[in-house]
C-alpha cells in the first residue's frame, strides 16, 4: 500500500478512522473463508464447518447431513515418476479459464464419480468434490497455494481415511497429462491442468440470515465462488458481473457499477471483494500487486464514491480480508489495515495516507474483526 498510487485512499485518510483488525482467530488457519466470514461480521468461531461447503452453497449443490465437500483444485505437477516426487509447479494451473476447466472436471467426474464421489465445475482452477457419507475428521489437508515450488510428499496427509483421496489425486495424474485440453494449453506454452488436489473440506454450514441479523439488505460483488456462497447461505443478494475473474484482468468498473447499482436499488450495504491482491500475493508478483491495488483506487473507489455524492450519508470500510506477504507467498494471521470513514462524521486526524504503517501507527485496535461490521454499521 505504500508503494501504491491511490490518492482517492489517501484523501480519505485524514478524515478517516484508522485501525488494524484481527480478522483470524486464534486456532483457525488464516484464509478467506474465515477472514471474511470475520468482516462479514460473523464469528469464525461460531459458524466456521470448512472452505469447500462455502463454495459449493454458490454452485448449486444441496449438501446432506453426511456430505463432506472438498475444494479442488485443478493444479500443474512436474513429471516425476514416484507421485511424492513431484514439486507444486502452479497452484492454479496457469490461470486457467472455466471453459476448459469444465472439460476436466467431466473427464475427472467420468473417471471417479457417480458414487461414493462427485466433482462438480467451479470457476476457474477453483471446483468442488463432494465425498457422501465421507470421513469429516479428516487431518488437516495443505492448501496447493501454501506449498508453490515445493515437493509435495511431506504435505500428503498420512491419515488412513484420506487413502481413497490420495489414491484419486494420484491417479489424476496418469489420466489428465494426455487430455485435449492440456495438450492444446502445452502447444501454446500453458501450464497444464496436470492434476486434481483436493482440501479445504468440511460439512454444510448454516449461516443467520444477514438481514435479520443488521437490520440491513446487502450485496455481495465478488468473482469467486467462496465469497458468492457465503453470501447465498446468508441469504445476500449475488450480483453476477461480467467478466470478473479473480484476477488482474477483472472488470474492476463493472464491480463498480454492480455496487452503485444494488445501492441505487433495495440494498442498504454492498461488500465488493477483489482477489487480484491476493492471488498476486500468492504468485509472488510484486509490480501486479501495487498495480491491483491503484486499479481498486482508480476504478472502483473513485467513480464509486462520484457516483454517491448526492447521497446524504455514505459510510465506507476499506480492509484486506487477511495479510498475503509477497516475502512468504501464502495467508498469515496478522492484523489488517483498516480505513472507517462516514461522510457525514469526518474525522479531522493526521494521516496523510492509508497504508500499512499509517493504520499500524494508531492506537486503535480491534481485537475480534467481527465486530467490524457493527462498526460499519454503528450498531
Amino acid at each position: 500500500m505504500e508503494a501504491a498510487h491511490k490518492p482517492t485512499m489517501d484523501s480519505l485518510a485524514p478524515l478517516s478512522e484508522l485501525g488494524m483488525a484481527y480478522t483470524v482467530p486464534n486456532g483457525l488457519a488464516p484464509g478467506s473463508d474465515v477472514a471474511n466470514l470475520s468482516v462479514l461480521g460473523y464469528d469464525p468461531l461460531g459458524c466456521y464447518t470448512g472452505r469447500s461447503p462455502l463454495e459449493a452453497a454458490n454452485i448449486g449443490i444441496e449438501l446432506a447431513d453426511d456430505d463432506v465437500a472438498f475444494r479442488c483444485n485443478l493444479v500443474t505437477l512436474s513429471d516425476e515418476e514416484t507421485y511424492a516426487d513431484k514439486t507444486m509447479v502452479d497452484y492454479c494451473a496457469g490461470d486457467i479459464h472455466t471453459a476448459q476447466a469444465d472439460e476436466i472436471i467431466r473427464a475427472v467426474q467420468e473417471q471417479f464419480g457417480g458414487g461414493e464421489f462427485d466433482f462438480y465445475t467451479g470457476t476457474a482452477y477453483r471446483h468442488c468434490m463432494v465425498w457422501h457419507g465421507g470421513k469429516s475428521a479428516l487431518a488437516q489437508f495443505t492448501p496447493p497455494h501454501d506449498i508453490s515450488g515445493r515437493v509435495i510428499g511431506e504435505y500428503l496427509s498420512k491419515e488412513e481415511a484420506a487413502a481413497p483421496l490420495l489414491e484419486m489425486m494420484r491417479k489424476s495424474t496418469q489420466f489428465l497429462k494426455d487430455h485435449p485440453v492440456n495438450r492444446t494449453r502445452a502447444e501454446k506454452g500453458e501450464n497444464p491442468a496436470n492434476a486434481i488436489w483436493l482440501w479445504g473440506h468440511g460439512k454444510r454450514p448454516r449461516l443467520q440470515n444477514f438481514e435479520e441479523k443488521f437490520g440491513v439488505r446487502g450485496a455481495m460483488i465478488s468473482a469467486v465462488d467462496l465469497l458468492k456462497g457465503i453470501a447465498r447461505l446468508a441469504q445476500m443478494r449475488v450480483c453476477d458481473v461480467q467478466g470478473a475473474t479473480g484476477y488482474l484482468d477483472t472488470n474492476f468498473e463493472g464491480k463498480m457499477q454492480a455496487a452503485f447499482d444494488a445501492l441505487s436499488g433495495d440494498c442498504d450495504l454492498a461488500y465488493i471483494h477483489v482477489e487480484a491482491p491476493d492471488e498476486c500475493g500468492h504468485r509472488g508478483e510484486v509490480q501486479n500487486k501495487v498495480k491491483a491495488i491503484e486499479e481498486i483506487d482508480r476504478q472502483i473507489l473513485a467513480p464509486l464514491l462520484d457516483k454517491l455524492k448526492a447521497v446524504d450519508e455514505v459510510s465506507l470500510l476499506i480492509m484486506p480480508d487477511h495479510p498475503t506477504p509477497l516475502s512468504i507467498r501464502t495467508h498469515c494471521a496478522d492484523p489488517v489495515p483498516y480505513l472507517l470513514y462516514r461522510s457525514n462524521a469526518p474525522k479531522s486526524g493526521s494521516a496523510v495516507s492509508f497504508t500499512e504503517a499509517t493504520a499500524a501507527a494508531t492506537e486503535n485496535r480491534v481485537e475480534h474483526g467481527f465486530e467490524m461490521m457493527k462498526r460499519l454499521l454503528q450498531q
